[in-house]
């Protein structure tokens, strides 16, 4: 995995690593990206001020902001369009009727560039394997040859438009390797920053972990080895007798509390605590 090439999240500024992380190297940068955008929004300011710079809508035109680009270091599909004409690469909405009826196998295209909001990231093909490269997550994650159609296919039931990226990517050591070699992936990567929403798991009530477990390992078509999995369980088991075991102390930290304010057995108090409780 060290031999691919995967930026991780930084501000705003996914579409340079979802640029970069397909084409496996520092190739762009939000000073070559933003110059990109800058050119565009000139070519629509040109074309806008065909229809006479005295008109209603060239000055209402003048006073919006760039759909191509935010201070926040977003950059529109236009932008990572042409940057990637530089390669002679094109871009096609995989979600398009029209892409569809050709009835293509998502296992025979080269890289996906995938969009929701404005979050963009790279699903690529590097020697025989797929990978996410999402620079949301902390590493590469191997995705399945049978998992690929799948995988976009809930992309796309979650709203995300995704294009199939059409041409002849550069070489890269990466992709020279992985055609010799076959990785293997026992666990998939974590969420940047999801070490510390698991530490706060540990301090949330029993149903609130079980969900937080469930969100934060879903089905991602890599199955565990078995041992892996016994072990969680077993950690999983561990974690609910603790919780237990705090509760209980909890409870019985409360009675001797109440008892050495001289609390009556007929307060309302006392009442919400049942008698195995106060044992």
């Amino acid at each position: 995995m060290e031999a691919i090439f995967h930026e991780r999240q930084e501000g705003s500024l996914c579409a340079q690593h979802c640029l970069n992380n397909l084409l496996q190297g520092e190739y762009f940068s939000p000073v070559e990206l933003s110059s990109i955008a800058q050119q565009l929004d000139e070519e629509e300011r040109m074309r806008m001020a065909e229809g006479g710079v005295s008109s209603e809508e060239y000055r209402t035109f003048l006073q919006q902001p760039s759909v191509n680009m935010d201070d926040s270091g977003f950059f529109s599909i236009q932008v990572i369009s042409n940057a990637l004409k530089v390669w002679g690469l094109e871009l096609i909405l995989f979600n398009s009727p029209e892409y569809q009826r050709l009835g293509i196998d998502p296992i025979n295209e080269k890289s996906f560039i995938c969009n929701y909001k404005e979050h963009w990231f790279t699903v690529r093909k590097l020697g025989k394997q797929w990978f996410n490269l999402n620079s949301l997550l902390m590493g590469p994650e191997l995705i399945s040859d049978t998992y690929l159609a799948l995988f976009l296919a809930q992309l796309q039931q979650e709203g995300y438009s995704i294009f199939v990226v059409k041409g002849d990517l550069p070489d890269c050591e990466a992709d020279q390797l992985l055609q010799m070699i076959r990785v293997q992936q026992v666990q998939r990567p974590k969420l940047i920053g999801e070490e510390t929403a698991q530490s706060r798991e540990q301090r949330l009530p029993r149903s609130d972990v079980d969900q937080a477990i469930e969100v934060n390992h879903p089905f991602d078509g890599t199955s565990m080895l078995d041992e892996d999995e016994e072990n969680f369980q077993r950690a999983l088991a561990l974690s609910r007798q603790e919780i237990d075991m705090e509760d209980e102390e909890a409870d019985l930290r409360r009675a001797i509390q109440l008892s050495m304010q001289g609390a009556s057995p007929n307060t309302s108090q006392t009442d919400s605590l049942s008698s195995e409780e106060l044992s």
